[in-house]
């Protein structure tokens, strides 16, 4: 599935099941929180923290639920993720093509 193809995805999802989307406000909300979701699993799959008793890793699907949300939001906001992420990465390497080949801290 191509960005493009997860954003119709998303949008034909939400026009059949999920009545509207939540305002852009309570979006960005519902994805903080679901940043902290996935950073709870990430401290106790990778950091010092242990699983409690019924939590599982379920680390993609936590991802996954980001992704959804930003998905939303691009949509309700005419974002072309595609674009953007293309945008993203041009910047990235004209910024950072050197930089980070000639960290010490990186070797």
């Amino acid at each position: 599935m191509t960005i493009r193809e997860a954003q119709d995805a998303v949008d034909q999802w939400i026009k059949k099941y999920g009545v509207r989307y939540f305002s852009e406000l309570t979006n960005m909300a519902v994805l903080t929180e679901e940043v902290g979701e996935l950073a709870r699993v990430i401290a106790r799959k990778y950091g010092d923290q242990s699983f409690k008793t019924g939590e599982k890793d379920n680390l993609g699907e936590e991802m996954a639920d980001v992704l959804w949300v930003l998905i939303c939001l691009a949509n309700q906001t005419g974002v072309d993720l595609t674009e953007e992420l293309h945008k993203s990465i041009e910047k990235k390497t004209l910024r950072d093509k050197e930089r980070h080949l000639n960290n010490e801290k990186l070797k």
